[in-house]
């Protein structure tokens, strides 16, 4: 769903293995306010993200027809990019798509040539790695025509086409591109001749099915599934996003998105069920305060129904918790960090217009931090063992115990358990130590010297996930020698 001149969308993961929700979920935003003519301002962009929590940028890159390359401007701003994502860490999706239904690509020359302009940026620019395929193919927007004269869906079977072809042209630069094909629009009436011809999305991934199994492919045309699961305003919240009663798709919609995707491919060298799921849009309008309204121009649009920030706040913090819970949701994108200035476009972002922050910055940035700690929400199937990526036993002769014992720890996501001081010869502890620790962080923990005698010793370790608790994992130090 795009208002305005571009899509701007955000970063994911797009490969990898298909189970890729929980802390692994990837969260940043949609937003072409980091494609910038110098590098200083690039990074700077990107910082914000990083102060933000965020950890993922979507682009846009506009294919017109007779391209087989960036423009200079284009090629200046990219390269700013990838230099600014290696020095921050931000992972960059770039989106590549032809802007508007009258530039659809329909013949063989036209998909040859923007099957080479994504290579073309793929080669120039080696770690920008994750690429998106067009952007709502399934309604009438983006792609022409939508139906065949007989009734038929005459997009999805183009569309494979110019996938099929993208998708070999990256692989052929690297092996280790990824491609995300769909970019779906959220909703479709399945009905020609209505002056709005489009596709819903469940239409749209079923006719794909079938268009690819009559191809005869015996490769994959995509890595995953991008597609932009809108409320239908923003005033729904995302839990209530659920289509009973058609083949739109929200936030609430998981199960029937991948019973699609198994019904389309699999059983086919096209993975479907198992298929990773970008959420590559989603936004929610907040209203905007009075004091603010000088950073703004024209009306909103009646239908968008914008909330209160704490509102906007929840809403987003609920689309974690969903995505978070989603077995194979690989990435949820928001739409955008800044808003639009234009109230016609999209107000869904955490900082106004003018740059400065709203209130709803900080909430979702904890439920960032939340989930990549694995404790923003509990859920079924979902079984967590804390990895640890440092500890720090003491060491050394001077180990005295008078002093106490103390050790650091640093656990992937959050970690609780026991810290066991045993002496060597004998099976009791000599000393307890409860652990509750919040994960990414170094934290130090001390058996106190009231406990301790002279003496070998060995710390013992049990942790587990506070919430969705899998395995134990346990680990025993060096001997210590108390003196």
């Amino acid at each position: 769903m795009v208002r305005g001149l571009v899509a701007v969308v955000l970063g994911l993961a797009l490969a990898g293995p298909a189970s890729a929700a929980g802390p692994t979920l990837a969260v940043g935003v949609a937003d072409d306010f980091v494609k910038q003519p110098d590098l200083v301002g690039a990074r700077a962009k990107l910082s914000l993200l990083r102060l933000a929590g965020l950890d993922s940028v979507r682009v846009t890159v506009i294919w017109t027809p007779g391209e087989t390359e960036p423009s200079a401007k284009e090629a200046t701003e990219l390269s700013n990019l990838a230099a600014a994502a290696r020095l921050t860490g931000i992972r960059i999706v770039v989106s590549i798509y032809n802007f508007g239904s009258r530039t659809t690509p329909l013949t063989d020359e036209s998909r040859a040539e923007f099957a080479r302009f994504a290579a073309s940026l793929a080669r120039a620019y080696p770690t920008l790695r994750d690429f998106i395929v067009g952007n709502e193919p399934n309604i009438n927007r983006f792609w022409l025509p939508q139906f065949e004269p007989d009734g038929t869906n005459a997009a999805a079977p183009a569309y494979l086409a110019l996938l099929a072809g993208t998708y070999d042209a990256l692989k052929a630069v690297s092996p280790q591109t990824t491609v995300a094909g769909g970019a779906l629009a959220p909703r479709g009436i399945d009905r020609p001749g209505s002056g709005r011809d489009t596709h819903a999305p469940i239409t749209f991934i079923r006719d794909l099915g079938l268009a690819y199994r009559a191809s005869g492919r015996a490769l994959p045309v995509m890595d995953g599934l991008a597609i932009h699961p809108y409320g239908d305003s923003s005033s729904q919240a995302p839990r209530d996003s659920v289509h009973r009663s058609n083949l739109n798709v929200g936030l609430a919609d998981y199960d029937k998105l991948v019973a699609a995707l198994g019904e389309a491919f699999d059983g086919t060298a096209q993975p479907g069920s198992a298929l990773p799921i970008l959420y590559d849009e989603f936004g929610v309008e907040s209203q905007i305060p009075a004091e603010r309204a000088a950073a703004y121009t024209g009306a909103e649009v009646p239908a968008t129904r914008p909330v209160d920030e704490p509102t906007q706040a929840a809403y987003y913090r609920q689309a974690i918790e969903l995505a978070f819970c989603q077995p194979t949701v690989s990435g949820l994108l928001l739409f955008h960090l800044a808003d639009e200035p234009a109230r016609a476009g999209w107000q869904s972002g955490l900082l106004y217009a003018d740059g400065a922050p709203k209130t709803s910055l900080p909430l979702v940035a904890a439920a960032v931090s939340e989930a990549r700690r694995g404790v923003v929400a509990r859920c079924p199937g979902l079984a967590l063992t804390p990895g640890v990526r440092r500890v720090v036993w003491p060491r050394g002769a001077g180990l005295r115990a008078a002093q106490g014992v103390g050790f650091r720890l640093l656990c992937s996501i959050d970690c609780a358990g026991e810290a066991r001081l045993v002496r060597l010869g004998r099976s009791a502890a000599a000393a307890r130590q409860r652990i509750a620790l919040a994960g990414g962080t170094l934290s130090r923990a001390v058996f106190p010297a009231s406990a301790l005698a002279r003496g070998r010793y060995r710390i013992r370790l049990r942790l587990s996930a506070p919430v969705n608790p899998g395995p134990e994992r346990t680990l025993t130090s060096p001997v210590l020698e108390l003196r």
